[in-house]
C-alpha cells in the first residue's frame, strides 16, 4: 500500500530522516514495515507492508494528510494544503502545487484580480519580495473555480491563512522563512551563531519549512547572512520592518 502525504522531501533531504522518526512515534509498535519516497514533484511517498497496512494507512493519513491525485477529485469549496511553486515566474498571479498528478501534473492558480483586491494594486513580484514569499513554502487554499476541459484550477487563501499572512504583515516583528532543511537545523544554526536569543519564536510551518520570528529591532537580513553558510541548500525570504516601526 501506497499513500502521498501533504509534505515535501527536497533541499538537504533531512526530512527524509526526521519523517521517519515521526512515523516510528506513530506506527512503530504495529506490525508495519515502511520505506519513504518522493513523487516526481518531491512530494513525501510512503509504502507500507505489513499485517496493520489499512490502520497504519488511516493513521498516516490523519497525521499528515493526503493529496489529491485527481484533478476530478478537486471540486470548488474544497479546502486544500499545498505549497508555492515558481514564483516570481508569471505576472498573473501565484501558482500552488496541491498535488494533482492525473490526468497530468496541474498547479492551481492564485489569480492577480484576487491578490490585488486582498492586498492592494501592487505587482505581484514586489507582493512575492515584501510579503518574504519562497518556493515551498505552505499554504491554505480554497477552490474556487475548476475547468476541467481546459485543467485549470483557481483558488483563494483560507481565512485562516489570510489572517495569518496578515498578523505576519502587521505585527512590526521581522520575520525569516526558510526552506529545505528541518528546523533543528535551524536551530542548531542559530545557536552556532549566537543568534538564538533575537529569536521568540520558531514554527515549523512543515517538514522542511521553518518562521522564525525576530525580536523587536533586530533585522533579519544580518539573521540571514550569518545563518545562511549553516544551511545549505536551504532558500530564505524575509519580511521586514523599519527599525523606528511602532
Amino acid at each position: 500500500m501506497e499513500i502521498v502525504i501533504l509534505e515535501k522531501i527536497y533541499g538537504d533531504r533531512s526530512g527524509f530522516e526526521k519523517l521517519n522518526r515521526k512515523l516510528k512515534s506513530l506506527i512503530g509498535d504495529l506490525e508495519i514495515s515502511w520505506k519513504v519516497g518522493i513523487t516526481q514533484r518531491q512530494w513525501a511517498k510512503i509504502s507500507l507492508e505489513g499485517e496493520d497496512e489499512e490502520v497504519s494507512t488511516n493513521l498516516i493519513r490523519e497525521e499528515f494528510g493526503e493529496i489529491p491525485y485527481k484533478l476530478s477529485a478537486v471540486e470548488e469549496g474544497r479546502i486544500c494544503k499545498g505549497r508555492f511553486v515558481d514564483l516570481g515566474k508569471i505576472g498573473y498571479g501565484v501558482y500552488v502545487d496541491i498535488g494533482i498528478f492525473s490526468p497530468v501534473p496541474k498547479d492551481a492558480l492564485i489569480p492577480l484580480y484576487y491578490l490585488k483586491s486582498t492586498f492592494g494594486e501592487k505587482p505581484v513580484r514586489r507582493m512575492i519580495r515584501e510579503f518574504g514569499w519562497i518556493d515551498y513554502l505552505p499554504v491554505e487554499v480554497e477552490v474556487k473555480k475548476v475547468e476541467f476541459g481546459t485543467r485549470e484550477i483557481e483558488v483563494e487563501f483560507t481565512k485562516k491563512q489570510l489572517a495569518k499572512i496578515n498578523k505576519w504583515l502587521n505585527d512590526g516583528h521581522d520575520k525569516i522563512f526558510i526552506a529545505g532543511t528541518v528546523s533543528e537545523n535551524v536551530e542548531k544554526a542559530l545557536i552556532e551563531t549566537g543568534h538564538s536569543r533575537d529569536v521568540i519564536r520558531l514554527e515549523e510551518l512543515g517538514l522542511m519549512e521553518t518562521l522564525l520570528v525576530l525580536k523587536k529591532d533586530t533585522q533579519a537580513p544580518g539573521i540571514i547572512k550569518e545563518i545562511g553558510p549553516y544551511l545549505k541548500p536551504a532558500v530564505f525570504g524575509a519580511i521586514k520592518f523599519p527599525s523606528d516601526y511602532l
